[in-house]
């Protein structure tokens, strides 16, 4: 159950933020354990990327094929469920074929690409895996629009067709990657801007598109290309009443750095976020004091895949029936 406490002001990236109490929630199960696998290098350099990622942020490095191993036998015994990849672009990292490769003996993988550097190789050798596997391995590629004039102002010059590139190989080898966009339009704009997505990915090629549409998180590049987070954007202890804290990613997920294990994807650069060395330690109560828990409140658990668990049970609520493009909606 979310507690309150007492806090002193915490300093972001927005600057400091002020208020006197803020929700608690525990570690209820350790579901999902990420890792970001490639830091913060990245080979592109989006203005929206709440970690300001680019081919020159080193302020977290890459793990080892070793070091993800080790943190994968851990995650046995605290009944890890399923995991999650992300950087920067993890398929910078050399290691990163052979970390999916290994963690699909453990279970459900997925790793979070802008799809521009895929290799055939990389791909032969992850179908092989997965049909070997009794887990599923899933890519969620990320395109900000549904042509280059909407998606390259956005994630660079040439990104549109270099991702749409990655995703009919992706496609070629079998898989059916779930398509991820920043929401950068209004929100009454949804229903079209959904379905020009879904009708760009079906005339390249891609028939059974699955579409994910998330908010923007108002931090790093993303607060200097529109705004931060008002300080009127936190969760109170009063929000919590009644609502489902399974809906937020702290409540069942840890994610690995090269620095250690942090709470949650989106908060690695703020210092509260970093919670013990190993996983077994890392299960400690976390305050919601930052905008983006705000965020996470509103849209539910961001982060996480729609369904997880075996490869049947994915491919039945993901794939079955066409196409599966479902926009977030708000709370109330």
């Amino acid at each position: 159950m979310p507690s309150t406490g007492d806090f002193p002001a915490a300093e972001t990236m927005n600057g400091p933020m002020n208020a006197p109490t803020a929700p608690t929630v525990d570690l209820t199960h350790l579901d999902h354990l990420w890792f970001q696998v490639a830091g913060t290098r990245c080979n592109l350099t989006c203005h929206h990327c709440f970690i300001s990622c680019s081919p020159r942020n080193d302020a977290f490095g890459f793990l080892s094929l070793a070091a993800v191993r080790e943190r994968l036998a851990e995650s046995v015994r605290l009944g890890v469920k399923e995991y999650y990849f992300t950087g920067g672009e993890p398929f910078l990292n050399p290691d990163m074929t052979a970390i999916l490769v290994e963690t699909l003996q453990y279970g459900p993988a997925t790793v979070l690409t802008n799809g521009t550097v895929f290799k055939d190789a990389w791909l032969a050798r992850l179908r092989d895996a997965e049909r070997e596997s009794l887990f599923s391995l899933e890519f969620r590629v990320s395109i900000d629009g549904f042509s280059p004039e909407t998606n390259d102002p956005i994630r660079g010059e040439g990104t549109f067709a270099r991702a749409l590139r990655g995703i009919r190989q992706l496609v070629d080898f079998e898989f059916l990657p779930i398509i991820t966009a920043a929401r950068t339009w209004p929100i009454e704009d949804d229903q079209p801007v959904v379905g020009r997505f879904e009708r760009m990915l079906k005339a390249s090629g891609y028939t059974r598109p699955r579409l994910k549409i998330l908010p923007t998180l108002q931090l790093g590049a993303e607060a200097d290309r529109t705004c931060g987070y008002r300080s009127s954007e936190r969760v109170t202890p009063e929000m919590l009443a009644g609502f489902d804290i399974r809906q937020l990613v702290c409540e069942h997920s840890r994610i690995v750095t090269d620095r250690g294990v942090h709470v949650c994807p989106i908060l690695i650069e703020s210092p509260d976020s970093l919670m013990a060395e190993h996983l077994a330690e890392a299960a400690a109560p976390f305050k919601l004091r930052h905008g983006a828990c705000f965020t996470c409140y509103q849209y539910g658990a961001i982060c996480s895949n729609p369904s997880s668990g075996s490869k049947s049970q994915s491919g039945e609520s993901s794939a079955g029936g066409g196409s599966t493009a479902a926009a977030d909606n708000p709370m109330p």
